[in-house]
């Protein structure tokens, strides 16, 4: 087993003091070489993971939620589900003030998938903004 597979295998998301817990701000973490695999298919998966959020007393290490990202590599899981499980350790672990996570899957047999799971408090005009990018409102022809 190489060195990588190993930190990947043992990977532990990693939190920090918040050095500045007097005040909100964003945090933006992009991961655009996500994999996972189809459970249906077994085929890849390939996303962009976005992680947004307000620290409340933590943040997160970045090398950690890099290996904790690649821990998915060989995992049968839908992009739905996989969206949530992130979401779901980092609501845990860090316990923010706000918090959204963004699976945006490549297109795979001419399907996109755009996956957003959030917090209550990331539906504010940031959210808003990212929402209007993502989904353009239809309109009637």
């Amino acid at each position: 087993m190489k060195y990588g597979e190993k930190a990947v295998k043992k990977v532990v998301l990693e939190v920090w003091k918040n050095p500045n817990t007097e005040r909100d701000y964003e945090i933006h973490i992009s991961f655009p070489e996500f994999t996972c695999l189809c459970p249906r298919s077994g085929y890849p998966d390939f996303a962009t993971i976005d992680i947004y959020y307000i620290p409340g007393k933590h943040i997160v290490e970045l090398k950690s939620v890099k290996l904790y990202l690649n821990s998915f590599r060989g995992v049968y899981i839908s992009h739905e589900e996989v969206t949530n499980v992130i979401y779901s350790e980092l609501q845990k672990r860090l316990k923010p003030r706000s918090l959204e996570v963004v699976g945006d899957f490549n297109p795979r047999g001419n399907v996109k998938t755009l996956v957003r799971v959030s917090s209550e408090a990331t539906r504010g005009p940031s959210a808003t903004s990212r929402q209007a990018r993502t989904f353009p409102e239809r309109t009637a022809d």
